[in-house]
């Protein structure tokens, strides 16, 4: 079969390699779609970083090493289920939860599997990946997307699931601590239509950001980005409040003016020192920054307004198995309604390399790629 395999920082290939067999304990997918995340595309810039290396050792828990197939993002068909399991069945559409973990950690003891102490990812990890034709994953990696008869589900919107749960978690983790805040009501609160709200960045995780906060309830949301073509794709989702150019306004001064004090929350989906200064310089009295990114260049605390405003920081990695179901389940009920407006291409596997990983190095304003390994799906059918 075809597969996007990475060999090194700048080389990855699509190839042939061995089709995934069937098994006693895998199910076997088609897939349908597969989205470049932007820790893809960080390995294709600087790898291996995650992808496992001779120099770094085989992955803990695939005993993998590059080259590996790339793509966690992706979804596609049952093709093959095990005759043990009964709640799969062939045809059926699917998402794939693509994280490896131990299960016997510490983190993993506490239900927090994002952080497993040997977390690993399909696509990145060894064991195949989204990029190719067929993969074979855990059947309990696997949620099924129910379809009404003849309609069939989008399944290029539904590869943004996984980038989607990114989003997802970083909010459970604001709402677990939004107590800390003055004014909100002590356990998790989910009542989000007065709280102010900042997202740093509107690339993928951004973008995938505003529509979660939408989902969730969420009123009030400004957010900074750069990009003018960025600027208006959110823009024109109608998913947002107001939407600025840190370049030609004074982001914190905006936010103040049309808050009172600031806001609650930052969401930092840049990664970059210009944003941190200006998203803790929009905080009200202890507000939260939670940091979904990682940074491209060292980043240095502010800390004149953390402790004048007794400012809480707080990183969000990935996200666990509940936050990838709700996900799915908020998916299936329709609540991220225009969702797919975060896909600005669509390609042939075929073409990963020169009008994907190449197109994302340059200056550009995509927000999500996705590519396919089958050409019919690019003539519009899903």
């Amino acid at each position: 079969m075809r597969a996007a395999q990475f060999y090194a920082a700048g080389d990855v290939r699509v190839e042939d390699v061995p089709a995934p067999q069937e098994s006693t304990d895998k199910v076997l997918i088609e897939i349908e779609w597969c989205g470049i995340c932007g820790s893809d595309l960080n390995e294709y810039i600087f790898g291996p970083f995650a992808i496992p290396s001779p120099q770094s050792g085989p992955h803990p828990l695939t005993n993998a090493l590059l080259p590996v197939t790339m793509g966690h993002e992706f979804t596609g068909r049952i093709s093959y289920v095990p005759d043990s399991i009964s709640h799969l069945k062939k045809g059926q559409a699917v998402v794939v939860d693509p994280r490896y973990y131990c299960s016997s950690c510490t983190p993993c003891s506490q239900t927090a599997t994002n952080s497993c102490e040997k977390i690993g990812f399909v696509g990145l990890s060894g064991g195949g990946g989204g990029l190719s034709e067929v993969v074979a994953v855990k059947p309990e990696a696997v949620h099924v997307l129910p379809e009404d008869g003849s309609a069939k589900v989008d399944l290029a919107a539904a590869a943004l699931i996984e980038p989607l749960a990114v989003a997802w978690h970083a909010l459970s983790l604001y709402l677990s601590i939004a107590p800390y805040q003055s004014g909100l009501a002590d356990g998790e609160n989910e009542d989000l239509s007065s709280i102010p709200v900042l997202i740093i960045g509107a690339g993928p995780v951004g973008v995938a950001m505003s529509y979660v906060l939408r989902a969730r309830g969420a009123n009030i949301v400004y957010v900074s980005e750069m990009s003018k073509a960025r600027r208006e794709t959110l823009r024109d989702a109608g998913i947002v409040t107001e939407i600025f150019d840190p370049a030609e306004v004074d982001v914190p001064q905006m936010v103040k003016a049309l808050t009172g004090d600031g806001v609650s929350v930052v969401f930092d989906c840049a990664g970059a020192q210009p944003g941190f200064d200006s998203g803790c310089q929009s905080l009200r009295f202890r507000g939260v920054y939670v940091n979904l990114a990682v940074p491209k260049a060292p980043m240095t605390l502010p800390l004149a307004p953390f402790l004048w405003k007794e400012i809480m920081y707080k990183c969000s990695l990935a996200y666990n198995q509940d936050d990838f179901k709700s996900v799915v389940e908020a998916f299936v009920l329709g609540r991220f309604q225009g969702v797919e407006k975060m896909i600005t291409r669509r390609l042939s596997l075929e073409d990963i390399v020169e009008q994907g990983f190449k197109e994302l190095i340059k200056p550009n304003d995509h927000i999500k790629i996705l590519a396919t390994p089958k050409r019919a799906n690019i003539n519009g059918s899903i």
